[in-house]
């Protein structure tokens, strides 16, 4: 099940990125994470980039509302939004 922590800015959630992909893609679940695909190789942060920029145009919400919370030199990410609450995200989960 898909775990969504409300916190007094926003929200964190657990993904899973799969870097070097065709195209930057939400594709659903994967366990108790979102999987995410992008594009943009998984050196200098570039992922992590392109990771934050397809949440945030997902979500409708400035670039900067999203950051990755832990795990930036690994696949497994805890993302945080500011700004949006738990209804937002898993709206945008179910629409993958």
């Amino acid at each position: 099940m898909f775990n969504i922590l409300e916190t007094e800015t926003g929200v964190l959630f657990q993904i899973k990125v799969v870097p070097n992909a065709r195209t930057d893609e939400i594709v659903g679940l994967i366990g108790d994470r979102l999987k995410v695909r992008v594009s943009a190789p998984p050196e200098d942060g570039k992922a992590n980039k392109a990771v934050c920029l397809l949440v945030a145009q997902m979500l409708g919400i400035k670039n900067n509302c999203v950051s990755i919370s832990s795990g930036e030199s690994s696949p497994l990410k805890t993302i945080a939004v500011s700004g949006v609450q738990k209804t937002d995200c898993l709206t945008l989960i179910e629409s993958n």
